[in-house]
This record gives C-alpha cells, sequence and structure tokens, in this order.
C-alpha cells in the first residue's frame, strides 16, 4: 500500500471522501497485518480521541476489507500484546479424493441425463467405466451415493452447471377394472395422454405415454388431438415399438381408451383391456412417475404447435427412446418382509438398471420376444453408444428441435 502522504488524521478524511489516488499492492494476510500494526503505531490510536479513531477504523476497513468485528479484534489484540499474529488450524486435513475434473464430469453428467437421483447417477458411472471402459470415471465409479449430493453444493460443481387438461371419467362397462398382475412378465403396459400446454383456445399436441409394468421400457407417440379414430391407428405404432409381445393394457378412466373403438383393436391383437379402480391411487403410479420425471422433464409445459408433431415424433423415435431404454438407468423395487411381517418394496443399489437390462436379467427372456426381434440386434443398439454418448445426442438433437419451434413460434 502506497500511503506515504497520508500522516495525518484530516487526510485521512479526505482520503474516505475520495480526494486521494492509492494503490493497494497487499497480496497476503501477514502483509496486511502487519500493514495494519504500521497505521496503529503511527496514528498513535490509543492516544487519538474518539472521532480520530473512528477514521483510523474506516481507513483500515476501507483498504483491507476486513469487518468491523474483525478490525475491533485486531484492536483489541495489539493492545494486549503489541502485535497481530496470524492463527494456524491444528485440525487435521484429509487430501481430497475426487478432482475438480471429477466434479466437472459430474455436472456434465448431470446435464446430459436432467439431474437423476444419486443412486441411479452412481449406477451411470459404473456403467461408463465398467461397461464402456471409459477411464474417466475410475474414481467416480467408487463413490457413493450420497457424496454425489455433496459434490453437487461445491463451487466448481456449480459454475459449470449455471441449469394439462384433465382426464373425463366415463362410466361404461368397456375393460376389467383391476390393477395388473404381471408376475415377473414384460408386456403389460401402462398408458396415459400428456397435453403439451395451450396457446390461449388453440390446443398444442398430446404425448400418448407407455411403459411396461415390469421393465419400465417407454413409448411415446405424439398426436395432433385425442381423436377415437386417429387414435386407434397410432395405438397400432406404440404397441408395434416395444421389442417384446403385449399381453394387457392399462389406463385410467379416461374416454380416449376406455371406447369401443381401442376395445375392438385389442380383442384383435388378444391384448386384455384393463382399466383403474376407484379410491386405488397407485394402480396407475407408474406412469404417472413416467410423465413428470420423462415427459415434463425433457418436454416442459411449452406449448408446441400440432403442425410440429412429425419433428417431435421423429425425435423422440430415433434419440430420445433409445436414450430412455437403453442409456437410462431406473430404480426396480424388491419386496421383503418387515419386522411386523409385511411385504415392503425396497429400492436397492444393486437393482438400479436400464430397462433393457432389466429385460436380459429375467428367466429365459427370449421367450417374451416379438417373432421379429432378437437380442443379438437389441444389444448392437445398446453398445452403439455408451451412455454419456447417447445423452449428448440426445440433448443435441433436442436442442435442434426447440430450435426449430422457437424459430418459428417467433416470426
Amino acid at each position: 500500500m502506497n500511503d506515504k502522504n497520508i500522516t495525518t488524521t484530516s487526510q485521512i478524511k479526505a482520503f474516505l471522501l475520495g480526494s486521494q489516488d492509492y494503490q493497494f499492492e497487499t497480496i497476503t494476510r501477514a502483509e496486511a497485518y502487519q500493514w495494519i500494526e504500521k497505521i496503529l503505531t503511527q496514528f498513535s490510536y490509543f492516544s487519538c480521541g474518539k472521532k480520530d479513531k473512528s477514521l483510523v477504523r474506516q481507513y483500515i476497513a476501507r483498504i483491507t476489507g476486513y469487518s468491523k468485528a474483525q478490525i475491533d479484534r485486531f484492536v483489541k489484540e495489539y493492545k494486549t500484546r503489541g502485535l497481530l499474529t496470524i492463527n494456524t488450524s491444528n485440525r487435521p486435513t484429509f487430501p481430497g479424493i475426487y478432482t475438480d475434473g471429477d466434479i466437472q464430469l459430474l455436472a456434465e453428467t448431470d446435464k446430459l441425463h436432467e439431474r437423476l437421483s444419486g443412486p441411479v447417477t452412481r449406477k451411470l458411472f459404473q456403467r461408463a467405466y465398467h461397461v464402456f471402459d471409459d477411464k474417466r470415471y475410475e474414481r467416480l465409479c467408487k463413490i457413493s451415493s450420497a457424496h454425489i449430493y455433496n459434490l453437487r453444493e461445491s463451487l466448481t460443481y456449480r459454475e459449470v452447471v449455471l441449469t394439462l387438461k384433465k382426464t373425463q371419467p366415463v362410466k361404461n362397462s368397456i375393460g376389467i377394472r383391476c390393477a395388473p398382475e404381471p408376475n415377473g412378465r414384460p408386456g403389460f403396459i401402462r398408458i396415459d395422454t400428456v397435453h403439451q400446454g395451450d396457446n390461449g383456445k388453440i390446443k398444442g399436441l398430446y404425448h400418448i405415454n407407455a411403459v411396461d409394468d415390469v421393465t419400465q421400457w417407454q413409448v411415446d407417440v405424439t398426436v395432433k388431438k385425442i381423436d377415437k379414430e386417429h387414435l386407434v391407428e397410432v395405438l397400432k405404432i406404440l404397441l408395434l415399438r416395444f421389442p417384446f409381445v403385449i399381453i394387457e393394457l392399462h389406463a385410467d378412466n379416461g374416454g380416449e381408451y376406455i371406447n369401443h373403438k381401442v376395445a375392438e383393436l385389442l380383442n384383435e391383437l388378444l391384448i386384455t383391456l384393463t382399466k383403474s379402480r376407484p379410491r386405488k391411487s397407485n394402480d396407475n403410479a407408474l406412469i404417472e412417475c413416467k410423465n413428470g420425471w420423462t415427459i415434463r422433464k425433457h418436454f416442459g409445459y411449452t406449448y408446441i404447435d400440432i403442425k410440429f408433431v412429425p419433428l417431435v415424433n421423429i425425435f423422440i423415435e430415433q434419440f430420445f427412446e433409445p436414450y430412455l431404454n437403453f442409456h437410462r438407468p431406473c430404480y426396480f423395487s424388491t419386496l421383503a418382509l418387515d419386522k411386523k411381517g409385511r411385504l415392503r418394496k425396497c429400492y436397492r443399489p444393486e437393482n438400479i438398471m436400464t430397462p433393457y437390462n432389466k429385460l436380459k436379467s429375467l428367466d429365459n427372456a427370449a421367450q417374451y420376444l416379438r417373432p421379429e426381434v432378437t437380442f443379438e440386434q437389441l444389444d448392437k443398439l445398446a453398445m452403439a453408444h455408451s451412455d454419456e454418448e447417447a445423452a449428448r445426442i440426445m440433448q443435441r438433437e433436442k436442442e435442434k428441435m426447440w430450435a426449430t419451434i422457437r424459430n418459428d413460434q417467433t416470426e
């Protein structure tokens, strides 16, 4: 600090009013402490009057940036000991395991996969290292699920991340009112409709979202409107996108699915139609969860004009569905007895896997596939890209889709 010209309290007052130029050169705490000692001595602080003491304190605060409480402690220590000392901590320190590069990799993974839960993110790290042999995840594959949340609170992470029309119930005798009972077999599909926002009185497009009860294999098709005639053709396309044979279709009590047209189609395909029971909100809980954690998370509530249905369907079929089914791990529950002998669902880390891996893990899984589908074909799709690459491709194509939609809506 070049303050040779400041020798009186009146000059300090002028400096504080902004009439003096200064150059602050202190770069370490030790130099700052040494400068404070010099100022207290130079101005005979303890012999000054109250006003002059206040000016000296303000001067020290202006130059060093220390708070009033810190300066009070400095003055008290200097009065007691005649010097200022830097306190050193005796607390033990431990070497950090995860580097800034690891934290940046976590942030990048969260951006690509839309910030999944800790256990699922940990599973992605393990798959990246053990399945796709990505050496960058050597340390992260061993991280605990809890510590992922700690790293997400770090400054490094934050610097990188700086991130419906109601169903109308109907009363009719179509469909069986019961919950699906797959008993470990794929092909029991839950289906629901998600509306993509309104523009005044103009309706946006609709998502027809379907999820398998056992494997969580997910298929999504967008349509211009919910029309019984049109919906039958869409359902034919949707059901063929599943790699296994469909046994049962479960819906809520909305009229778009519980009608004679859909019932006739499912009868032709030998598929049972079931519907939710009254006062049993869990009957369709899986599909409602997927609506929020996949459709709403990636598409939000923004209005999308119906003319973009073909564009959105291309993105979903070519990029979004492969990412969800081959590269996005999901929780799978197991049943266990609690202390009172009741069956409870448990979600263990070892049961976190992708829908495709869940399908392959089933006993004699090949028996459930459609005749024209083989695991050799599906393996090629699963290993064509790593989880990170698939997420990156999906995010890039999603941004292209949204850019096209935004450009049209701003014209």
